[in-house]
């Protein structure tokens, strides 16, 4: 069932290094193999001075950092998260700090909870105020964000994109924006790969017609409204039903409000696909129906244990701790001058394109709790 255009061909540095990362503020205490791997990859690209290829497969050049500081320098990092209150940022951020205490930095993180504006603002006052060397972007609105990330630029800040592409399009994880380091899960790849493990999900169930509903998560994000249309896309031209579309959220209590009023509409659904924190609270309702699973979309422990349990089919991991690790230790290399990929699909940091089913999250540990 996988579709080839989700194919992927990584072409990575070996490791002279292993690096342990250890957990810390709300992620998981104990570190996954994946983790373990992906850090040992990044320290190579980071120091190894060498050209590098992006994780897409072809080559889009180095990025290096004209500052030419000396390594011993301690730098600044300043994280543009989606919210503090958010755990998916919260594991970003563990992963940011742990990066920066090991490669001789300080981080920050600026909490614009959710809000473009407001984000845009602080990376303007950023460059204004010249505090940090190297600016991490978890964009809540990828396109209103790009003067300010051209004038970071100007002024001599290295950026670094992180899971969220910034620019006008969301199919892709090549840099938008000349300059810049990307690393990012292209919202219409997630899409496909939510699709993708909701119509594995029907074939388990071995039902028809397969009822699928889809829990966005906000109507006025641009990365929810490219990753719902592809995925619905894909579960109509997959055979299945698309029942019902609504909004849901990213908590569990929005989750369980959007599968309430689902359940009531259609109770005959079979298969539920939201953000992991959505469905975990729309899991709650229905702990007893074998014609009913979830797929969610997150790495979290919650996630990892709906999966486990067999209640839900699968879930579309990218270790976020790791990537937030990554894009930080790559800024820092940038910004002493080394070379590091400009292009990295995040989906590159498991070793089964972030499709989190049973059998590919076996022995995995998550980076992350809800």
């Amino acid at each position: 069932m996988k579709s080839t255009t989700r194919r992927l061909t990584a072409t990575m540095a070996a490791a002279a290094l292993t690096l342990s990362i250890a957990a810390c503020s709300r992620p998981s205490s104990s570190g996954g193999s994946e983790t373990t791997t992906a850090a040992a990859t990044t320290t190579a690209a980071g120091s190894s001075g060498g050209s590098a290829t992006s994780a897409s497969g072809s080559d889009t050049g180095p990025a290096t950092a004209s500052s030419g500081g000396d390594t011993g320098e301690e730098l600044s990092v300043g994280f543009f998260g989606f919210a503090k209150a958010n755990s998916f940022a919260q594991a970003t951020w563990a992963g940011v700090q742990e990066a920066a205490a090991a490669n001789n930095a300080t981080a920050t993180f600026l909490d614009s909870n959710f809000d473009g504006p407001t984000q845009v603002n602080q990376l303007q006052d950023a460059v204004t105020s010249k505090l940090y060397d190297v600016v991490v972007i978890q964009a809540n609105d990828g396109t209103a964000i790009v003067p300010a990330v051209k004038q970071a630029l100007a002024a001599g800040i290295t950026v670094v994109v992180e899971f969220t592409p910034i620019g006008g399009r969301y199919d892709t994880i090549e840099p938008q924006v000349d300059g810049v380091i990307s690393i990012v899960d292209a919202p219409t790849i997630n899409g496909e790969g939510l699709a993708e493990m909701a119509l594995g999900a029907c074939e388990q169930l071995a039902v028809q017609p397969c009822n699928v509903a889809y829990l966005q998560g906000f109507d006025n994000y641009p990365l929810d409204a490219a990753r719902t249309k592809a995925a619905e896309d894909a579960i109509k031209a997959g055979g299945a039903e698309l029942v019902a579309s609504v909004i849901g959220g990213y908590t569990a209590d929005s989750g369980r409000t959007a599968f309430q009023n689902v359940l009531q509409a259609h109770p005959d659904v079979n298969v539920v696909v939201g953000s992991s924190q959505a469905i975990t609270g729309a899991a709650a309702l229905a702990p007893d129906r074998d014609d009913l699973l979830f797929v969610g979309n997150g790495g979290s422990t919650q996630a990892f244990e709906g999966v486990m349990s067999g209640k839900w089919y699968g879930t579309y991991n990218i270790p976020e701790k790791t990537e937030g690790y990554r894009a930080t230790e790559m800024g820092l290399a940038a910004h002493r001058g080394e070379t590091v990929p400009t292009a990295t699909d995040a989906r590159s940091l498991t070793t089964y394109e972030a499709l989190g089913t049973k059998e590919n999250l076996t022995g995995q540990t998550a980076d992350y709790s809800d």
